[in-house]
């Protein structure tokens, strides 16, 4: 693996998972010590994230990890909405059923009780998508998906503290598959539809009430 990709999928994945949080400043010295590549394949891995769009350089010495706020997770969701309704559309008119059936039997028996339980139900989403990109066949729409996805694996971490959410995502998920794997395109554009304004939802609550949380903790510092 090229030194820049290393350098790439390390960081992405810190900050996907929340090790780097928004704000944080990347420094190029420090970083690529810490990598263990030189700068210009580290310059190359930051330019890319810059491109995702989880980085932004402030100054030309200066790139910090990009903030999430409610705004931006609108904005992420009119578009996932968009592409995703038609995916699943498409999935069901060409899609191999055996695969979606066998994935609803998936969703049908996963638990979300344990964290271990939410990482398996999360490489089950994973397979999904990717069962959704095969079945949809299209590059243009996959690669925007792709987009998504990536901001989407942090902005998902909000919703790990609610285990109602959870339970009801992986239900919610199993009648997307079953729908797809029974060749009915309205219903499965349907239930992606209710799926993504559950998902807004509940991510919107989670960042209201982290929000009160702090300003209460403020306060009481304060006083």
């Amino acid at each position: 693996m090229r030194a820049s990709d290393r350098a790439y999928r390390t960081l992405l994945d810190e900050i996907q998972s929340g090790a780097l949080v928004p704000g944080t400043v990347i420094g190029e010295v420090d970083q690529a010590t810490r990598l263990g590549v030189s700068r210009t394949p580290l310059r190359e891995a930051l330019g890319r994230l810059v491109a995702d769009g989880l980085l932004v350089q402030q100054s030309p010495r200066i790139t910090v990890v990009s903030a999430i706020d409610a705004g931006d997770i609108r904005e992420l969701f009119d578009l996932r909405r968009a592409l995703e309704e038609m995916a699943a559309r498409l999935a069901a008119e060409r899609g191999d059923a055996t695969t979606f059936a066998r994935l609803a039997s998936g969703f049908a028996t996963a638990s979300v009780d344990a964290p271990a339980d939410a990482d398996a139900y999360y490489r089950l989403i994973a397979e999904f998508d990717a069962a959704l990109d095969a079945a949809v066949a299209n590059d243009y729409l996959t690669s925007a998906l792709r987009s998504v996805r990536t901001h989407l694996v942090r902005v998902r971490r909000l919703a790990r503290d609610n285990p109602g959410r959870l339970q009801a995502s992986v239900s919610e998920h199993r009648l997307i598959a079953t729908a797809i794997a029974y060749g009915d395109a309205d219903l499965a554009a349907h239930a992606t539809h209710v799926h993504l304004h559950n998902a807004l939802v509940s991510i919107l609550e989670s960042l209201d009430a982290a929000s009160t949380e702090l300003s209460t903790t403020i306060e009481l510092g304060a006083s």
